[in-house]
């Protein structure tokens, strides 16, 4: 297993999670920039179960970036390839899994993840995630080449027609401006309450 890939803190315990199963998964949803990551690492070093980000997770099987593959293969072949890899992550025990910001509206992938875990939507305004996209250093072959004003109405336009997939989630998160450590925290234990965690 790619040590990249897989983020444990094994000194806390799973707490008890009655009623829920035998495996936990928590699914983490959202627009590009929305703290998927962030918040997914944060919650698995608390928990102490391992953490998979799907873009990473298809970068380790296909030896290649997500910006390769959209160069390579167009955004259909990616999306392909997206949905076979959300299948076999989906399926490990204990786990948190962060989606790219389009996994959940293609295919069944929605349906699929609802079905595995518990899924969280993680809802931000237009202008944070635009704050969180011009902080980040992560290529995002969709945002390529858009100025500041064309980001804004791209974002917007985006959340619109993702909104009824990402709604769909069983648990939705108002998450704002995480630009500190302190706010990451903040975020984590309100997720953890609402999972019962």
């Amino acid at each position: 297993m790619n040590d990249n890939l897989q983020k444990k803190n094994l000194t806390t315990p799973l707490p008890h999670r009655e009623g829920l199963g035998e495996s936990l998964r928590i699914i983490l949803i959202g627009y590009m920039g929305a703290g998927k990551t962030t918040v997914g690492r944060a919650l698995s070093k608390e928990l102490g179960i391992p953490f998979y980000d799907l873009d990473w997770y298809i970068e380790s099987r296909r030896r290649k970036t997500v910006p390769q593959l959209f160069a390579e293969l167009g955004e259909e072949g990616f999306r392909k390839i997206e949905h076979n890899m959300l299948h076999e992550v989906a399926e490990f025990e204990d786990v948190i899994i962060s989606c790219g910001g389009g996994t959940p509206c293609f295919f069944d992938n929605i349906d699929y993840m609802n079905q595995q875990g518990q899924v969280v939507y993680l809802r931000c305004e237009p202008e944070v995630l635009h704050k969180h996209l011009m902080m980040g250093k992560t290529e995002r072959p969709l945002l390529k080449g858009k100025s500041p004003e064309e980001l804004t109405a791209f974002i917007k336009e985006q959340l619109e027609k993702r909104e009824p997939f990402y709604s769909k989630a069983q648990h939705t998160l108002d998450v704002s401006l995480m630009d500190n450590y302190e706010k990451i925290a903040i975020t984590v234990a309100k997720l953890r309450e609402m999972l019962n965690l």
